[in-house]
């Protein structure tokens, strides 16, 4: 029986397995967790407390803070109340924080701490009532700023009765929240959100991909503010009675890996690059013998892979697609190098799920032959997020997978896929104008991006459409691969291709400094600073080097012909990467447009 709202959906979990761990996080150095029973509990009476405080329906409440067990406890209160959330990435400046309360129309606020606080009194934003998660020893309530706390206890003690009977009522089709944009080519829109697109989400992945078990934990990294670790790390396991698992932070993902142990991880294609990157790395470091065991147990891994492709649905049911010779070698190779690596990463992934971007394919098989699936997804904020995802026994690598069934994609003319179906937006908030020319006029979302179905169904994305490069000789390129194959390089951060309209392409790249310094420092090479470092002359030779022999597989005209390496490092912060480390295409090519010109002058000249 499908649920009415993400209330019922969570209540589903909660009567199933009340003693169950919903939630778990770091606190004073060791993972504490919550039940399914406790959180309900507090959702209740954050729910009660802010209904204390004056919220109603007609109200929008935003949450700037970092994942945790209060951010879900603010989501799902919110929602109880049929009050329209509003995630604000917590990374991004005051000016940004502004324009997303101001364009939603938000006059409640949840923040993470006193940081958070400061950046939203920068703002001209007139708020009705700021509750912080956690203040400072310093931090003093007044009338329309409050502790997390308190609201709580506030519900605690005066329970809002008739709270189960109202979210009761809440209909699929009734607003849930408003996601903004990345607005990497553009101002940030304001995506809506029903009930109905969030469940009809999770309903046709869990159809698709596989099914969580209560037993099951995932570890959360991405932030939740993002639509697809909102709905693939967030919904979709409490729907499931799995357990949540909140890494401290991105730079502890090894250690956390470890110590929570988890079956699911959900990512976009970065942490892959630089695992990927870090094994490489170590790989070739070591002695002759183990370079050429890890070697032996690649080729083992990929021909196992090849069988796999090729089993029918009986075979990988019974898991007895190997020939007997073959499954010997998996075995051996699986006790020598497999294992080993999986301990690396918690040692009981079942899967890992890639989302928010284009994963190499070459990636993609190197961790497939080491016996990590990875489930490559497509989707947008505007399809809640998912439109497609590679199912567990029938992955095909170098795809996006297969349409989720509850949904409908065709590819237009011009090669843009289109969407239909129950987890496609109604449009943006106090958008018109933006919400007609993102629709056909027979009703599909335009998602901007380009791409088609292979011979088996499966949908390949080429790149986003006002990515696509057309060279002046005529030649179309798209960036994403070749930029994702140059990010292999364990020296190499990111990397942004131009060339539209110019007779080549060209590559800007963005160092790995820890890599790079060591690398440097082996070589005694002199300098002072990281920009001085990134200018050396055997710099440059190495990220030649590295670019040409990252990109063989490219036709010559997609290969890049120069590099331009940037030394000023790219981040949130400084405004190069959106929160979910995606380069800001619009923002790079403006800010480095007299660095790229001059390189293609010189070549005219």
């Amino acid at each position: 029986m499908r649920s009415l709202n993400i209330l019922e959906m969570l209540y589903r979990s909660v009567e199933n397995y009340p003693d169950q761990k919903a939630l778990m996080w770091k606190e004073s150095g060791t993972y504490t967790h919550i039940t399914y029973n406790g959180l309900w509990e507090r959702i209740q009476n954050f729910a009660a407390g802010l209904k204390k405080k004056g919220i109603t329906s007609d109200d929008k409440l935003a949450i700037l803070a970092h994942s945790g067990p209060k951010w879900t406890i603010s989501d799902f209160a919110a929602a109880s109340l049929h009050v329209t959330s509003v995630p604000i990435y917590p990374t991004i400046p005051a000016i940004q924080v502004e324009y997303m309360i101001n364009n939603a129309e938000a006059t409640y606020i949840v923040v993470q701490d006193d940081d958070q606080y400061q950046k939203v009194l920068e703002t001209n934003a007139n708020m009705k009532l700021i509750i912080v998660m956690t203040p400072s020893d310093a931090f003093r309530e007044r009338d329309n700023v409050i502790a997390f706390d308190t609201i709580e206890r506030l519900g605690a003690d005066e329970p809002y009765e008739a709270w189960t009977e109202n979210w009761k009522k809440i209909k699929r089709d009734d607003l849930l929240t408003i996601i903004h944009t990345s607005g990497t080519t553009g101002k940030p829109k304001g995506v809506m959100l029903t009930h109905g697109n969030i469940l009809a989400n999770i309903e046709g992945a869990k159809f698709w991909i596989f099914e969580l078990e209560p037993a099951d934990k995932t570890l959360s990294y991405l932030p939740v503010s993002h639509v697809f670790e909102r709905l693939a790390g967030h919904f979709l396991p409490l729907s499931s009675g799995a357990t949540i698992a909140y890494a401290e932070s991105i730079e502890t993902i090894s250690e956390n890996l470890k110590e929570i142990k988890p079956q699911v991880v959900t990512s976009v294609p970065r942490l892959f690059e630089k695992v990927y990157a870090g094994i490489m790395k170590k790989m070739n470091e070591g002695s002759p013998v183990k370079r050429r065991i890890f070697n032996w147990a690649l080729k083992v891994g990929e021909e196992r892979y090849d069988y796999y492709l090729k089993a029918g649905t009986e075979e990988m049911v019974n898991q007895n697609y190997l020939p007997k010779s073959l499954a010997k070698k998996w075995q051996r190779a699986d006790k020598l190098v497999y294992q080993t690596i999986r301990k690396e990463l918690g040692g009981e992934i079942k899967t890992m799920v890639s989302g928010g971007g284009t994963l190499n394919p070459e990636i993609a098989k190197f961790f497939w032959a080491l016996n990590i699936p990875i489930l490559e997804g497509y989707g947008l904020t505007e399809t809640s997020p998912i439109v497609s995802t590679n199912p567990m026994l029938e992955a095909r690598i170098g795809t996006v997978g297969r349409v989720l069934p509850n949904t409908d994609v065709t590819i237009a003319e011009d090669g843009e896929v289109l969407v239909k179906g129950p987890s496609v937006t109604q449009g943006y908030y106090n958008d018109e104008e933006e919400t007609k020319a993102t629709f056909t006029e027979d009703g599909w979302f335009k998602t901007g991006d380009v791409g088609d179905f292979d011979k088996n169904g499966y949908l390949r994305i080429l790149d986003r459409k006002k990515r696509i490069l057309v060279l002046s000789t005529g030649m179309n390129v798209a960036p994403a691969p070749i930029e994702s194959s140059i990010n292999e390089s364990s020296y190499i951060g990111q990397s942004l291709v131009v060339g539209d309209n110019e007779k080549y392409v060209l590559a800007l790249i963005n160092p790995e400094y820890e890599a790079l310094t060591e690398w440097a420092n082996k070589r005694n090479l002199k300098y002072n600073t990281k920009e001085e470092l990134s200018q050396l002359p055997e710099v440059q030779a190495l990220y030649e080097n590295e670019v040409d022999q990252l990109t063989n597989r490219f036709s010559s005209y997609a290969k890049p012909k120069k590099i331009i390496i940037i030394g000023e490092e790219w981040t949130i912060d400084t405004g190069e990467l959106t929160p979910k480390m995606s380069l800001k295409t619009k923002v790079m090519e403006e800010r480095y447009a007299e660095l790229i010109e001059a390189s293609f002058k010189e070549s005219r000249d």
